[in-house]
């Protein structure tokens, strides 16, 4: 143990244990901060962190919202991720099927990953014409409170449901957590999920798991919007599934 903190000790490095404490505060809050709240929030001075956040800012990770009120995360760490060679698999495998599937529905989908406790959108395909509805890559939301992130948890093996559960469940109340579990269940039975949003009116998510050879990889998503020319919400759902069956098969996995 001993040996171990003196270890740790000998290869601190205190400005960049600054910077990484500021990337992770931007991160958890998923909200703008001022230089004072994040001072406060991370037990250091102004002074301590100024500089430092001006190189992040320089650099690109973070920036002041247009409306003057914080800085926020960029999406420069999310595109460093993605160039890891599994998630470029993922996405070159992905988008093929997605820009077909987006043509035969007539309605905009996108790719969602999880993170930590967070379901982020890493693709996306617009809808074909004029008018649809689409959500931008980056978008991150709570797992617990996301169509996608319920697909995420949903199709997880049980030994990894357990360890998403223990993490998850004390962030929000009870009752929130047992609706959560109920849909999930829901959701396994029907091997897919179709519900109204509840961030916009008159749009229904429908979204469907995508397996890898170790379990779920992603979730695809499309937020249906009724028109005079879509197919059907269960026509839509049911190309859907069979999108999200092709990517996974290329992937090396299979529904579970």
């Amino acid at each position: 143990m001993i040996e171990r903190e003196e270890t740790l000790s000998k290869y601190r490095a205190p400005a960049l244990e600054k910077g990484l404490d500021v990337l992770e505060l931007l991160a958890a809050r998923g909200a703008p901060m001022g230089m004072v709240q994040i001072a406060a929030a991370l037990n250091r001075s102004v002074s301590e962190l100024f500089r430092m956040v001006q190189v992040l800012e320089h650099r690109g990770y973070v920036a002041n919202t247009p409306e003057g009120d914080g800085l926020v995360l960029t999406n420069k760490l999310f595109s460093l991720g993605m160039t890891r060679a599994p998630a470029k698999t993922l996405l070159e495998t992905a988008l093929p099927v997605m820009r077909r599937l987006s043509e035969a529905t007539g309605q905009s989908c996108h790719l969602v990953v999880a993170s930590a406790d967070q379901m982020v959108v890493v693709a996306r395909i617009e809808a074909p014409g004029n008018q649809g509805f689409s959500v931008r890559v980056g978008y991150h939301r709570a797992i617990v409170e996301a169509t996608s992130g319920l697909v995420l948890y949903a199709f997880q093996p049980e030994p990894v449901r357990a360890e998403w559960r223990a993490r998850l469940e004390p962030t929000v109340d009870p009752a929130v957590w047992t609706a959560f579990e109920a849909r999930a269940k829901k959701a396994r039975a029907d091997q897919h999920v179709l519900a109204p949003s509840d961030v916009t009116r008159l749009v229904v998510d429908l979204s469907a798991p995508i397996f890898g050879p170790d379990g779920v990889a992603a979730a695809l998503t499309s937020p249906y919007v009724e028109t005079l020319t879509a197919i059907s919400v269960i026509d839509t759902i049911a190309a859907i599934r069979a999108a999200a069956d092709e990517i996974s098969g290329e992937l090396g996995g299979q529904f579970q």
